[in-house]
């Protein structure tokens, strides 16, 4: 099982398309890997952030349940309901799994070891995990052109971060208020 888990992010890493067209790699244990990866993605994340902005190790593997589920929805609305291809009739599981492999890179996050290469770090795994979701989209949804799973991801971040700038606002109570004599 261990040896199946490394494979999947091992292929994940070298962003092998096969890794999301071969019907194995989304058997029963798939769901528990994929949600695995995004956990340690988060906890990674935390770990390499932390001489920067200290975040509970905890919350930010919570965090990344959540934000995987969001993009896993996102993805499937717009790629499968909205702007789907003939043959884009996939479940919402396989999407799930298909985003969570795609977090692979996140997990070099880890091996951050000075606080100097943070940031380059987090930039380079991010546009990676980019990367990634464009394959995985692509082929979990057996999309026919590469710049359509682009849009399908990109219009996602987009919806994503447009949600997460406008409820960070609305906490810090700085939303432009009208006020109207």
């Amino acid at each position: 099982m261990l040896k199946e888990f490394l494979n999947i992010i091992f292929r994940s890493l070298k962003l092998d398309k096969n890794l999301y067209k071969d019907n194995i790699n989304f058997g029963e244990a798939a769901i528990y890997f994929a949600g695995l990866i995004m956990i340690l993605d988060g906890v990674a994340g935390a770990v390499a952030a932390n001489t920067i902005v200290k975040t509970p190790v905890g919350l930010s593997g919570l965090t990344a349940i959540l934000t995987w589920l969001i993009w896993g929805i996102f993805i499937y609305v717009i790629g499968v309901k909205l702007f789907p291809d003939k043959e884009s009739k996939v479940p919402f599981k396989k999407v799930l799994i298909g985003v969570g492999y795609a977090h692979s890179p996140g997990l070099l996050r880890f091996f951050v070891i000075t606080p100097d290469l943070i940031i380059p770090i987090i930039f380079i795994t991010q546009f990676w995990i980019f990367a990634g979701l464009i394959i995985s989209t692509k082929n979990t949804l057996n999309l026919k052109s590469n710049f359509k799973a682009f849009g399908i991801v990109i219009l996602s971040f987009l919806i994503i971060a447009f949600i997460s700038i406008s409820f960070v606002m609305s906490k810090l109570n700085t939303l432009p208020v009208s006020t109207i004599s």
